[in-house]
């Protein structure tokens, strides 16, 4: 039976569809990205904010299309959109077989078995049960980097997101276990981890009592093969003092955090449970650029929450002028049921959301192609990441760019790279967000 798997929505639910992936292999599936050679389709799905689950709907509808018309034997539906609208899936999509929890992942083979044996029976564990983890994974990126999913569920419930009600409590994930799974990685190729959770800078303190990402992160730098550790997803009022050490001191971690703030005006920031202050962002930004000079900074804003005035808007825009981060995403506000958010008072119009989300992103703008024309004439060390068809170009990330997120750095040359290749280039122009360099030296990783 072939497969065609659709992962929507963020990296964590894309580790969970490379698990599941993996499961299938084991037990004799196949795997294709043609819908026409499918038999089966799984859609793996989002509902963080309205767009991702208008994706997800989407996606669901195409794909019961292809069940309708007999094109495919089966659709399965998983992930956060199918945990939190399981009900309404299988009123207004019959055509979806089975339905699959976010913690109930590897009861994937089970849902495909029954499913072509002509049983329908929907799948889902307890909200809080222990993640799910030890299992071997299809690697979908490449293969030069991976995602290394540290935690599940968040504890803050921040009064516009639902992720506690669709992931659950806060469960970090053995150490032990994510170090073996690193090395498995690294070993079929994996020269970058990148480390994710809803926040990673908790790990560990439901497991062993206390943070223990610096310990998480010493132990990876360990491994042989292992050249590149990003760190996402890191709430500010949790970067500790150690934390930062640990950044400076280890060789192999990049100098690059995400630190997810929100927003920077103080009354905003209280009626989004957020806890942090203005200045206390002010301080942290300060902080990190003092321990660590060259380090780059990503964080993600919404506009137009409940209440937001033009003066709490002005307030951030003001944050971000001075605050200047090297990278920068905006949304406008999604009221997602179920939440505290959506019942406040002031909700805000789409058009000044849009409106206030379009002021900062040309501002960002701004900062960003600023900050990409200072980077010429430096040298830096960059992973290829492939190169565009029919040219002498390939196309390469510095420490300073994620991938699928942030921007690239392309290289002119008539040498021939490999996928995953590390060379220092010289950057002699920038254009937009990217980068454009010549190779100075190989770097033999």
């Amino acid at each position: 039976m072939k497969i065609l798997f659709v992962s929507l929505g963020c990296d964590k639910n894309l580790v969970d569809t490379e698990m599941m992936l993996g499961m299938l292999v084991q037990k004799g599936y196949t795997i294709t990205d043609d819908e026409t050679e499918a038999d089966v389709v799984v859609v793996n799905t989002c509902c963080f904010i309205n767009d991702a689950k208008q994706e997800s709907i989407n996606t669901l509808l195409e794909m019961a299309e292809l069940r309708k018309n007999g094109d495919i034997k089966a659709l399965v539906a998983a992930g956060c959109l199918a945990q939190r609208y399981r009900e309404e899936i299988q009123k207004e999509i019959p055509e979806v077989d089975a339905i699959v929890g976010t913690t109930a992942i590897d009861a994937i083979v089970d849902a495909l078995d029954e499913v072509l044996a002509g049983e329908h029976h929907n799948h889902f564990e307890d909200i809080n049960r222990k993640p799910v983890y030890d299992k071997k994974r299809i690697v979908t990126t490449g293969g030069h980097y991976a995602y290394l999913k540290i935690a599940e569920g968040c504890d803050k419930h921040c009064t516009y997101c639902i992720i506690p009600k669709v992931r659950g409590n806060y469960r970090s994930i053995p150490m032990e276990s994510l170090i073996a799974e690193a090395k498995e990685l690294v070993e079929f190729g994996a020269k970058e981890l990148i480390l994710v959770a809803q926040e990673t800078t908790l790990y560990g303190v439901d497991l062993y009592g206390r943070k223990c990402l610096p310990e998480l992160l010493h132990k990876l730098c360990e491994i042989d093969g292992l050249y590149w550790i990003r760190i996402l997803y890191c709430y500010p009022e949790e970067i500790t003092d150690e934390l930062i050490d640990t950044i400076r001191s280890e060789e192999k971690i990049c100098h690059y955090l995400d630190i997810p703030i929100q927003h920077a005006s103080d009354p905003i920031l209280k009626r989004m449970g957020r806890r942090t202050s203005r200045q206390e962002l002010m301080d942290m930004v300060t902080k990190l650029r003092k321990e660590i000079p060259d380090i780059c900074l990503r964080t993600t804003l919404i506009t137009g929450f409940p209440g937001e005035t033009k003066e709490d808007h002005e307030s951030l825009l003001s944050f971000v002028d001075e605050m200047e981060f090297d990278r920068l995403g905006v949304f406008p506000y999604s009221p997602e049921e179920d939440t505290p958010a959506a019942t406040f008072d002031d909700q805000i119009d789409e058009e000044v959301k849009l409106d206030r989300q379009a002021d900062l992103m040309e501002l960002q703008q701004e900062i960003a192609f600023d900050k990409a024309q200072e980077s010429v004439g430096s040298t830096m060390l960059v992973m290829v990441e492939g190169k565009v068809p029919d040219e002498h170009v390939y196309v390469a990330r510095s420490y300073k760019d994620a991938p699928g997120v942030d921007g690239f750095v392309f290289i002119q040359t008539g040498r021939e790279l490999m996928t995953g290749d590390f060379v220092q280039v010289k950057i002699t122009g920038s254009y937009e967000y990217d980068l454009i360099g010549e190779i100075e030296d190989e770097f033999a990783k």
